[in-house]
């Protein structure tokens, strides 16, 4: 994984390199993916130093969308930022799929609703990450009720 709009050149290959012979040693398939952190980026894009895409840079992230593509990866992950008050902007979503129809695109961040995920998805998105949501749970039944409504917004 590649941070690409990150202003430090460890996350764009420094961790990598120190990563490669675990991986190796550990017998694991690496997949390329090309990991761009949207504004309003959260701790992500704090922590990786990232140079955030704002909402209406579509042809940039377009352009990271083609660039990911040529690198060979097979994955473009769109991130808000863990716990995002907003998602990554359904346009942003719409550039990136426009630009490379080959990546798998994976978005994430600020998505709390089947609503939200739906957007997602109807502009491009091939999978959703909604990692916050199971943690604001400490009973198992009523996050499958709150689970069994997210998939029901989402499939309307």
């Amino acid at each position: 994984m590649m941070l690409m709009n990150s202003t430090n050149p460890e996350f764009l290959v420094g961790e990598q390199v120190r990563g490669a012979p675990y991986i190796r040693k550990a017998g694991v398939e690496p997949m390329g993916m090309g990991y761009v952190i949207c504004a309003p980026g959260g701790k992500a894009g704090e922590v990786g130093q990232a140079k955030l895409i704002e909402a209406n840079e579509t042809e940039l992230i377009a352009a990271y969308a083609m660039c990911a593509e040529a690198y060979g990866f097979s994955i473009l992950y769109l991130e808000a930022g863990s716990g995002a008050h907003t998602p990554v902007n359904p346009e942003l979503i719409r550039a990136a799929r426009v630009a490379s129809d080959k990546l798998v695109l994976i978005v994430g961040g600020g998505i709390r609703d089947g609503t939200t995920a739906k957007i997602a998805i109807d502009a491009g998105a091939d999978w959703i990450v909604t990692g916050n949501l199971c943690e604001d749970f400490a009973d198992a039944h009523e996050l499958q009720t709150t689970l069994e409504t997210f998939i029901s917004e989402m499939k309307a």
